[in-house]
């Protein structure tokens, strides 16, 4: 293939106009205690620090890097793409210390990833010419550097340890295709081939312990999950409970294997990282067991509640019961009639219900001489033992439905639920019962979502191949079992042009290039069994996608929820996979189709026909489709040529495939994109509007990043407001960064509390980093010391979690409300000064803004957002839609019911508050709080307000780092 350059210049390195910045990656919890840090890490000048912060704890590779390394002559390979092995030699002159390190510079995984790719595409015969290789690993280089795309995590942790830095290891027991024989080989090592590709999904069948059964899908899940891999299986063959057996006896059923399957993913960290398996369960409507299924996580939750209710009551009370047999003397003390105080503490105990057993064994401890009971206490923390203890927490649930199901909860009618042995009804239910469950259990859990059988096989490229039977774990691959894609994401934002219009021929330059990396990378790969590699290999399906609309809506001044927005959205999307489709046909051209492609061809070019419909806006003519798609409405897309480019892409993919076909079954899906969108600096994921403007992360691990939406100031400057306004507005959101002139708590009132300079000096460092500021004032910030000396805190104090520092130096609580307004904002723009009020909708987020903001998007406008996107996507969109507390049960059944007639192929809900722990907030409830409400405080964002208005204000655009596709360009430091 032909590779033109657009964004950099023939002999000139791509980070030559690219300023780079060393810093330090630092993650902290709340309390200031430190998860993670790494000192000089090398990073481009215009990332922020979440995204280095990312880059460092998540991506680099921490250990095995040889610090001198050699290059391996090839005489096929130009000698710029040489891989690099340790060079034994000059490591022997090393402190031994010294000569295995961990990656530190971002240009080092821009190097490797990019070049892998290249090196692998050289090998396969991908390029016309060295020109052409060198052309595109200096744009695949540029683009990484300058956020604008972002392969899956597992392409960051495992590509081209083995050609960039030697690093080997034994065999995990994978498998790859030789792609000049096409026979499928047992991998020699671990590192040679990467494990590149994100989603999967597998087949099991229903057999206990041979080779695709129950045992052996657990041990394909853990090759998955440590190279950071997630997996979905639709196990609906596995028989229901008290099915027979071959052998005699009862089945146990299904939910007996789910939750060994369960424990097993939650014992591996996905990558060898703190990062959580990921895995997808689905079941489908009418297997026996799906009652148990449907309810599994909203009862699970329910058992945290407990343990977390019990365990501190039990604590409570039974230690209540030792202090009262200890509080008296004599050898009464230990009965009730004789110890007044130890009767009312058993009376107490048993109206809290705790156990007879353990009020018994309370007053047997106490005679024992025992003075207290470690009674161990649960939390509601996601990461904590009580969610550790119960089942289904490394899992998302789905429910299978067709629209026979569908149609017979409208008509209330019955639904046979089948035995798997020999097909035979179980028992006949009311659709609608079951229906009612779904809902009330996604009401209260955030589980199960739902896939839609029918629609997902109405726009199957393969049928040839089977039915499409399940996804990955977050529904947007939905190909055939036993086969699996990998993944990458753009970054809308950065193709947008001085003038803030969409750059459309950087966009399909970007869209083709990336379509390129995921193809080779389908070549280059190795996979958990011979039968995904050989399935892969042959169907070559990919993930392209992009993060970041909302953040380019918000950006533009346009609403999430308009025709405007909309209307953007689905040209942006069917422009993408259009020029995705036809690179895929140019790719067959050279390399011929895909190996099954002649038997799929007609039903393949059918779905490609019915997408090409989409994009030119029309209503009928849909061949094969029971559920007609919503087509673009060119009227609704104000960005010039974007709609006609859109179409026109959908024209050249067709007329391409039916010359050549295609080499791959599928091209684009809408990925989450939450670890990778944080390295690219997005401000809103995937299709997602923004959660809130202003909300916090916690991780996997352990850890927190505080998230503000950069594209606030730019929003404003887009519709029309002038930069002291913008300046009064951002403040108002996120707050001045310091104490300094603070009303209440400021630096005068802390000095008359004790504080020194120093102190004063630690505190304002401090706050940059701070969701709130009683988050800062705590003995790591000051040390224990300067705490207990010099201003008379006790020691037992401050190791309480819910210790407020502030409260007990004697400021009010309107006090620290006020100061803390002034730091760190009211996270909102409502109520700010200037903004006019029709102005507000470009602000609307998923959820309410800050403790006092009242807007929010209705749910359903996420899901028309969906449908008007889905209809140019190979596979599917990984999208949540957020719905708020006041949600109903009968919202969450009409959230599914209109994605179903809508056109969606999946969806998963998310009320606020469903869940007992949620990993992404807007505002956080202090748990160790009993009875003293007012300080149940909003978490605040640490405040960028400095920099980022300074910044603003001076360049009257914020993000500076516009990539621009002319030659000769320099780029400017952000």
């Amino acid at each position: 293939m032909r590779i033109a350059r657009f964004f950099t210049t023939e002999g000139r390195s791509p980070f030559d106009d690219i300023q780079f910045r060393e810093t330090a990656s630092e993650i902290r919890n709340p309390d200031g205690s430190i998860v993670f840090q790494m000192n000089k890490v090398v990073v481009p000048d215009g990332w922020s620090q979440v995204a280095s912060d990312i880059l460092a704890q998540k991506y680099f590779r921490k250990a095995g890097v040889a610090a001198k390394l050699k290059k391996v002559e090839e005489e096929t390979v130009p000698s710029w793409l040489w891989r690099s092995i340790p060079d034994d030699d000059a490591l022997e002159k090393l402190p031994e210390v010294d000569r295995f390190v961990g990656e530190s510079s971002a240009k080092q995984v821009f190097r490797r990833l990019a070049g892998t790719w290249t090196i692998w595409g050289w090998k396969g015969g991908y390029f016309d010419s060295e020109t052409d290789a060198r052309t595109y690993y200096d744009e695949m280089r540029y683009m990484l550097a300058n956020q604008m795309g972002a392969p899956n995590s597992p392409q960051w942790f495992n590509t081209g340890l083995h050609w960039a830095y030697g690093i080997d290891g034994p065999a995990q027991g994978h498998h790859y295709v030789n792609h000049e024989t096409g026979e499928v080989a047992l991998s020699e090592n671990a590192y040679e081939r990467p494990q590149p590709h994100a989603c999967f999904i597998q087949g099991i069948q229903d057999d206990l312990v041979n080779e695709g059964g129950i045992m052996d899908l657990w041990v394909r899940e853990a090759r998955l999950f440590k190279y950071g891999s997630g997996t979905g299986s639709n196990f609906s063959n596995l028989r229901g409970q008290n099915e027979p057996l071959s052998g005699g006896g009862k089945s146990s059923g299904l939910m007996s294997f789910l939750k060994i399957g369960d424990r097993a993913a939650g014992a591996i960290k996905s990558g060898g990282t703190t990062r959580r398996a990921a895995k997808m369960v689905v079941v489908d409507a009418d297997h026996p067991d799906i009652v148990d299924f449907i309810e599994w996580k909203s009862k699970e939750e329910q058992k945290v509640s407990a343990l977390v209710a019990g365990s501190r009551l039990s604590e409570k009370h039974l230690n209540a019961i030792i202090h009262a047999c200890n509080a008296v003397k004599g050898t009464g003390r230990f009965t009730p009639a004789d110890n007044p105080q130890l009767k009312k503490s058993i009376l107490d105990a048993r109206r809290a219900m705790i156990p007879e057993n353990s009020i018994q064994r309370a007053v047997e401890l106490a005679r024992e001489q025992v003075e207290d009971i470690v009674f161990p206490t649960y939390s509601t923390d996601w990461d904590g033992e009580g969610y550790l203890t119960v089942s289904g927490q490394n899992a998302n649930n789905t429910v299978r439905v067709t629209n026979e199901f569908l149609e017979a909860v409208d008509s209330d009618g019955d639904w046979d639920l089948i035995r798997r042995t020999d097909g035979e009804v179980e028992e006949t239910v009311k659709a609608r019962d079951l229906w009612n469950k779904i809902g009330l259990a996604a009401w209260s859990s955030a589980d199960p979502g739902l896939q839609f059988h029918t629609t997902i096989n109405d726009w199957h490229t393969c049928p040839g191949g089977g039915e499409i039977n399940a996804s990955n774990p977050c529904s947007e691959y939905m190909f055939l079992d036993d086969t699996a894609c990998n993944l990458a994401s753009l970054n809308l934002m950065m193709f947008r042009d001085k003038a803030k219009n969409f750059d459309i021929e950087a966009f399909n330059h970007a869209t083709r290039l990336w379509t390129l990396v995921l193809e080779i990378s389908v070549m280059m790969a190795q996979f958990p069994s011979a039968r995904i590699a050989q399935l892969s290999y042959e169907y070559r399906t990919l993930g392209l996608g992009y993060a970041n609309i909302g953040g380019l809506l918000m950006a533009s001044g346009i609403p999430y929820d308009s025709d405007e927005g909309r209307g953007i959205t689905a040209a942006i999307t069917a422009l993408m996979t259009g020029t995705a489709y036809a690179t895929s046909a140019e790719i067959a051209g050279e390399m011929g189709a895909f190996l099954h492609y002649e038997e799929n061809s007609e039903s393949m070019l059918r779905v490609i026909r019915n997408h090409r419909r989409a994009a030119h806006g029309e209503a009928e003519g849909y061949e094969g489709l029971s559920v007609p798609p919503v087509p673009l409405e060119t009227a609704h897309v104000s960005s010039f040529g974007l709609a006609e480019a859109a179409a026109k892409s959908w024209d050249l993919a067709l007329r391409l495939g039916e010359l050549f076909g295609y080499r791959n079954a599928q091209a684009t899906v809408i990925a989450p994109t939450g670890t990778i969108g944080l390295v690219m600096d997005c401000d809103t994921t995937g299709i997602e509007p923004d959660f809130a403007l202003v909300k916090f992360k916690k991780l996997a691990g352990g850890g927190y990043f505080r998230i503000i939406n950069r594209a606030v100031p730019e929003a404003l400057d887009s519709l029309g407001y002038k930069e002291t306004q913008v300046h009064d507005i951002v403040t108002y959101a996120i707050g001045n960064g310091t104490l300094r002139d603070a009303p209440g708590v400021n630096h005068e009132t802390l000095r008359a509390r004790g504080f020194t300079d120093d102190a004063i000096t630690k505190l304002e460092e401090s706050l940059g980093n701070a969701f709130d500021i009683k988050f800062v004032f705590n003995k790591y910030t000051f040390g224990e010391d300067f705490c207990v000396e010099k201003l008379g805190l006790s020691a037992d104090d401050l190791n309480d979690i819910g210790f407020n520092m502030l409260k007990s130096l004697g400021f009010e609580t309107d006090e620290i409300e006020a100061a803390n307004d002034y730091c760190c904002g009211t996270m909102m723009v409502e109520g700010a000064p200037h903004l006019k009020d029709e102005h507000l909708p470009v602000f609307d987020c998923a959820t309410a803004c800050g403790a006092k903001g009242t807007r929010y998007l209705a749910w359903d406008s996420h899901i028309r957002t969906l449908a008007v996107a889905q209809p140019f996507i190979s596979g599917a969109i990984s999208k949540t839609i957020n719905m708020p507390k006041s949600a109903t049960i009968a919202d969450c059944k009409e959230a599914y019911e209109l994605s179903w007639r809508l056109g969606l192929k999946a969806n998963a809900l998310y009320r606020d508050g469903s869940k007992l722990s949620q990993p992404l907030s807007a505002i956080v409830i202090d748990e160790t709080v009993e009875d003293d409400f007012e300080e149940d405080r909003p978490v605040r964002p640490a405040a960028l307000a400095e920099a980022l208005v300074k910044d603003f204000v001076s360049d009257r655009g914020f993000r500076k780092r516009l990539p621009q596709r002319r030659k000769g360009y320099t780029q400017k430091a952000s």
